[in-house]
């Protein structure tokens, strides 16, 4: 028998389900580009086509294989696109991250919802005095705040 969860779809809750299902072929194909681009070997990469270029370029393999001379205006034109295009990639992927953060920050508080909602049907369910565990809460976020602000609390010092 399948547990009951009362029309709750708690696979819904799950931030990387939620991701999943907005990410097309698109997103992937930037986040691979940028995940490449963000590499030593991309680094790595450029460099010894960089190299190649300007070793074949400057003439060293005889003049005949000369197809960009110096200043390299080919050259200058692919890197600057190049540019343009990862300036491009990184974007989206900013773009994908903010909109991960905020499906964090709604699954976040919808469980904070979920969690309070429990919790004050468990506590009227034994006779717990609400008013008494909201000024519990009060005093404990006081002292805390006090304490990450460097003046610590002392538990029987009133709150405010």
């Amino acid at each position: 028998m399948a547990p009951r969860t009362n029309g709750l779809d708690p696979s819904r809750w799950s931030e990387q389900a939620v991701l999943a299902r907005m990410r097309g072929t698109q997103d992937r194909i930037a986040d691979a580009i940028t995940t490449f681009a963000g590499t030593m070997q991309f680094v790595y990469l450029h460099a010894a086509w960089f190299t190649v270029w300007i070793t074949v370029n400057e003439g060293l393999f005889g003049h005949s294989a000369v197809w960009d001379p110096y200043p390299f205006g080919l050259l200058t034109m692919i890197v600057s696109l190049e540019a343009i295009f990862l300036s491009t990639f990184v974007m989206v992927s900013q773009n994908r991250q903010a909109v991960r953060e905020k499906v964090r920050a709604d699954l976040d508080f919808e469980t904070n919802v979920r969690s309070e909602v429990w919790s004050a049907r468990i506590g009227h369910a034994l006779g717990v005095d609400p008013k008494q565990v909201e000024k519990d809460v009060q005093t404990l976020l006081a002292h805390n705040q006090a304490a990450m602000n460097g003046r610590a609390q002392s538990a029987d010092e009133p709150t405010g």
